[in-house]
């Protein structure tokens, strides 16, 4: 059964999974539709634009380069159009609210938002486990814990204070490599350390142990968890945030000689949502846990 709506959206949205799904009959499938409404409604695009906008081969059906500006478009519609669907009909403190986080942070965090939920069951959560810095924006997320600001104009963010970072082993690396238990940067290019690889945010700790001399990354990772278990595993030292190794048995900090880095924390989230009950829940609580964390 074909969705009513109006004519400029019935048409991207077609446009939208023929870009998807690359032929006219996987397009109508998806929609609900025909493969005959799905071509007629193209057809209709294409007329009232005065331009083809797709291509037809053997090979499939693909949307033209210049025809990718209303492919964005329609995604930005879609994204909109579900937001409003999410946030509409739902009493003040129920609903789903959609937090993205950094693996760094994610145990404690769930944690607390699990005991919010304990407070207010009608809470639903979605957490995403940062690999990429997901779009506020865009609405792909509610709220974001992150170490950076967005540039969009429709995010706000709110500091919460900065992280302080340290140098951290195991204590057989320190029995082997450090008895001291002090690291001159001098000695920095003859230890061996892990690193960071293709995670969001980390490049504060990359160029500060790289500036100070560290040379040998015996392991690089994207994964917070892989790192940490490096160097548990005396594998080498590791730049960390104060806060999540506190929590973490087995490793040792090590003085060094050098002003370490710190990095500043901030929740992000779309201004279109400033007074959404739920959003604002959330929001206050991780504001709060994370000002008590940092002091």
């Amino acid at each position: 059964m074909e969705n009513a709506g109006s004519p400029l959206w019935d048409d991207l949205r077609v446009l939208l999974a023929l870009h998807r799904h690359r032929s006219l009959l996987a397009a109508g499938k998806a929609l609900g539709i025909s493969t005959s409404t799905a071509a007629r409604r193209i057809d209709a695009l294409e007329a009232a634009l005065g331009r083809p906008l797709v291509h037809r081969s053997n090979g499939g059906t693909s949307v033209e380069p210049d025809a990718l500006d209303l492919v964005a478009l329609a995604e930005q519609i879609e994204s909109r159009l579900r937001a409003i669907r999410r946030d509409e009909g739902e009493e003040a403190f129920s609903g789903t609210v959609r937090v993205s986080l950094a693996d760094t942070i994610i145990q404690p965090t769930t944690k607390l938002l699990c005991d919010l939920r304990r407070l207010y069951p009608g809470l639903l959560l979605e957490i995403l486990s940062e690999a990429r810095l997901v779009d506020v924006a865009r609405r792909e997320a509610d709220i974001a814990v992150r170490g950076s600001k967005s540039s969009s104009p429709a995010v706000v963010h709110r500091a919460l204070g900065r992280v302080p970072l340290g140098l951290y082993a195991a204590p057989s690396y320190v029995e082997r490599r450090l008895r001291a238990g002090r690291l001159k940067t001098a000695d920095f290019e003859r230890h061996d350390f892990v690193g960071y690889e293709g995670m969001p945010g980390q490049g504060t700790k990359m160029t500060w142990l790289e500036a100070h001399g560290a040379r040998r990354f015996v392991l690089r990772s994207n994964s917070h968890f892989a790192l940490l278990e490096a160097a548990l595993q005396g594998q080498g030292i590791a730049l960390m945030s104060e806060p999540t190794v506190r929590s973490t048995a087995g490793l040792v900090r090590i003085e060094v000689d050098a002003e370490l880095p710190s990095v500043p924390i901030f929740l992000a989230y779309h201004r279109e949502l400033r007074n959404v009950p739920r959003v604002r829940l959330v929001l206050d609580a991780l504001d709060r846990a994370a000002r008590d964390a940092l002091r």
